[in-house]
């Protein structure tokens, strides 16, 4: 016999049986926040938001949580949300969909104009469990300069177990940092401090749990106060500006409805910004009320050097709401 013919006579070896592979189980779909850059928040814990889809370039639904207990946008007893926390949600929402879904770059400053939301109590009951939520998003009046929204206005409706929980709308507009910088170039340097020593308010009388979380001070005129947040606060300070956030000045005018109406339940709020407000300057938030048959509506002004910096308008019903 040759080598040849051996060669292909001799039948190969047995090779292993190659073993099937494992069945593929697909993973769930994980949560996680957006980032937090986009809502221009320094903590994770402050980002609320969780998803979006976009139905078309103008309509989109976010999805979001709450936690059962906030650190500030709780009610003393710790049985509802708080409804500031509508308003911050709201603001989120804005500033998520001008970065992720309009062109707004990261490192542009907001202008915020105006924000209304109103809520509907009996919803932001506190539950055992997280507060999930749907969020429906119309932005309208959209000027576009280079494929970037510089100015907006959003409509924003928010549901929890197919329940309505808040509506309202907010415009703001952005700026390139080159723009800002020329805009706030006459502003003195950023040296945060409070006008005057700390004497606030008692956390119970202003619907809050920590003299921390107080920024207002009394003064000798009635339903006049002074702005004195604590500038070390996490939250209402969760990162430096030039300038005070506006969620201080919609803090001070729901401090005030507090204060001066504690067994109110506010459903509607209305705030207008007219002017920065400024670290350096003192400002003065005064409270105006008008009675009405069925509801009360309080108007909330701040002041800095004789200008407004910024109106709000809130009604409550007269009887409370639950």
């Amino acid at each position: 016999m040759s080598l040849h013919t051996a060669a292909h006579d001799t039948a190969p070896p047995a090779l292993p049986a190659t073993p099937a592979p494992p069945e593929v189980t697909a993973l769930p779909r994980l949560t996680t926040t957006v980032p937090k850059e986009y809502v221009h928040r320094a903590s994770l814990a402050e980002v609320f938001l969780t998803g979006c889809t976009a139905h078309s370039p103008e309509r989109f639904t976010l999805t979001g949580q709450w936690p059962r207990t906030h650190a500030l946008f709780t009610n003393p007893a710790g049985t509802h949300h708080d409804p500031l926390q509508v308003a911050e949600t709201f603001r989120q929402a804005g500033m998520f969909l001008a970065h992720a879904e309009l062109g707004v770059p990261l490192g542009h400053r907001f202008i915020m104009w105006d924000l209304t939301h109103t809520t509907h109590p009996r919803h932001l009951r506190i539950t055992s469990r997280p507060t999930d939520f749907t969020l429906h998003a119309h932005c309208t009046d959209i000027t576009w300069r280079r494929n970037t929204a510089t100015h907006l206005r959003i409509h924003l409706t928010l549901h929890r177990d197919n329940h309505p929980i808040a509506h309202g709308a907010g415009t703001f507009s952005t700026i390139p940092p080159a723009v800002y910088q020329r805009l706030r170039a006459h502003t003195p340097p950023t040296t945060p401090h409070t006008p005057t020593p700390r004497n606030p308010l008692p956390p119970t009388t202003v619907g809050r749990t920590h003299p921390t979380d107080v920024v207002l001070t009394p003064t000798t005129t009635p339903h006049t106060w002074l702005l004195t947040p604590d500038h070390t606060h996490p939250i209402l300070f969760d990162h430096t500006d030039d300038h005070l956030p506006g969620m201080v000045l919609l803090e001070a005018a729901h401090q005030a409805t507090t204060t001066t109406h504690p067994h109110l339940t506010p459903t509607h709020t209305t705030t207008h910004f007219h002017h920065y407000a400024e670290h350096h300057h003192p400002t003065h938030i005064h409270l105006t009320t008008t009675t009405h048959p069925h509801h009360t509506t309080l108007h909330i002004t701040g002041h800095q050097n004789h200008k407004t910096i910024f109106t709000t308008t809130t009604t409550a019903p007269t009887t409370p709401t639950t």
